[in-house]
């Protein structure tokens, strides 16, 4: 393809809305309005993150063609160039995306959460087709602006919770969609990690040569420097940088409720959990979802536990330490990302799941890059995972607040509690903005 061509394609997918298609698992997807191509046609395709869960997206894509690179650690950096010897190498998201737009046709976006939004909407603002790690956003308010703006663009779009892609997953959903254990009106999510805790260290230090320190705090309040406090992995304990455990979890296991229970923006959201701590993210947290009724489909109340707040039984059955249950008139239902069960074990004996109506994956990447290259819809773009994100983040909110509240999700506001809106919506660094 020529540079002619891309502009011309770009120029194609910025005057296009992406196409709605309502597909068999019930999900409401888009993919993007994307000129035809060849299947033998590979995209061009710039990774912004190289290393730990970014090194895992780069691998699910890695038979397109890998053009451009960039991370804050010239290590990490040399190690991906050293892999892909054509990449042109960036240690600033902004340039690249400058740089590359009208040469690249997508990004994958696996940064420390504080970075997602900054970088996609960049990408999604030049028509770029974005698969971005999760969580998809930082705040609540960065979910609805990255959702909104690449409906407005056409462009391809998939969240990386990979365990949407699971047989297992489809499996439960079709089940509860048939009605097998009546209608749900509860569902429980637990997982028992604990991102959390701490406090800043008193003193900075210099940072290494490798590691451009003020690109990795980009968006945020500038800190300086500490040494195994934030970079590599520990940053998700930290409200400037992660979301804790609801932030890293609850994409991958509140996604399946949200699939099979087919919800959307809840109406009210309330959390318990340890005194508030200015810097950290808890330890354990409980919060508490009401989702109205969906047509048919009855109310539901929705929770949340991880860390130390995990229940030991749920709905009366002894439970692993994560995993999902399912309340309805007519029985219950746990699974996890690799099986399933229906209580009472006695009632479901003998029990034949309904024919299979949800497609099996072709893979949760190759998903995205047949979306690039063809339209065809993903199942987690960025409507159904910036409502699930939204959703996720709003926890935290209720919990920083210490207040329930009544959400309006049209609006983006909780009425009850105008301090919510600090933790909806937050300032950035000048030239970082999310807009």
């Amino acid at each position: 393809m020529t540079r002619s061509q891309q502009v011309n394609r770009r120029e194609f997918l910025q005057t296009t809305s992406a196409g709605a298609v309502a597909v068999s698992t019930g999900v409401f997807t888009g993919g993007a309005s994307a000129a035809s191509r060849s299947p033998n046609e590979k995209l061009k395709i710039a990774c912004i993150g190289t290393a730990n869960r970014a090194s895992a997206d780069i691998n699910g894509v890695a038979r397109e063609n890998i053009v451009a690179l960039c991370d804050i650690d010239s290590n990490y950096l040399g190690r991906a160039k050293a892999r892909f010897k054509d990449a042109r190498t960036y240690s600033d998201y902004r340039e690249l995306i400058e740089a590359e737009a009208n040469r690249i046709d997508a990004v994958v976006v696996a940064t420390a959460d504080h970075n997602h939004a900054p970088a996609a909407i960049r990408a999604i603002n030049k028509g770029l087709h974005v698969y971005c790690e999760k969580p998809l956003t930082h705040t609540v308010h960065e979910a609805r602006v990255l959702a909104e703006a690449a409906k407005k663009k056409g462009v391809a779009t998939q969240l990386g919770t990979q365990i949407h892609a699971g047989n297992n997953y489809r499996r439960v959903v079709e089940i509860i969609q048939s009605g097998a254990i009546g209608d749900v009106t509860e569902a429980h999510v637990w997982v028992g990690k604990g991102w959390g805790g701490g406090d800043r260290p008193k003193k900075g230090q210099t940072a290494p040569k490798h590691l451009n320190w003020d690109l990795w705090i980009g968006p945020a309040p500038q800190r300086p420097y500490a040494a195994g406090r934030y970079h590599p992995a520990q940053w998700r304990r930290w409200w400037d940088f992660g979301q804790g455990t609801l932030g890293d979890m609850a994409c991958h296991y509140m996604d399946l409720p949200f699939w099979a229970l087919k919800l959307r923006h809840p109406v009210h959201c309330q959390a318990t959990g340890p005194k508030v701590h200015p810097e950290t993210c808890p330890l354990g947290l409980k919060v508490e979802y009401q989702f109205p009724k969906r047509g048919k489909l009855p109310p539901v109340k929705f929770t949340w536990y991880d860390g130390n707040m995990i229940p030991r039984q749920v709905a009366g059955h002894r439970v692993p330490g994560s995993g999902v249950m399912f309340v309805g008139t007519e029985g219950q239902m746990f699974a996890d990302y690799g099986r399933y069960k229906l209580y009472p074990q006695e009632k479901f004996q003998g029990f034949k799941p309904p024919k299979q109506s949800i497609p099996k994956s072709v893979g949760h990447h190759q998903e995205w890059i047949n979306a690039c290259k063809h339209g065809t819809p993903t199942t987690c773009n960025f409507d159904y995972s910036g409502a699930l994100t939204e959703t996720v983040l709003l926890g935290n909110v209720a919990f920083r607040t210490g207040q329930a509240l009544e959400w309006d999700a049209k609006a983006l506001e909780a009425p009850n509690c105008s301090q919510a809106d600090r933790y909806i919506r937050k300032e950035y660094r000048p030239g970082w903005e999310v807009a």
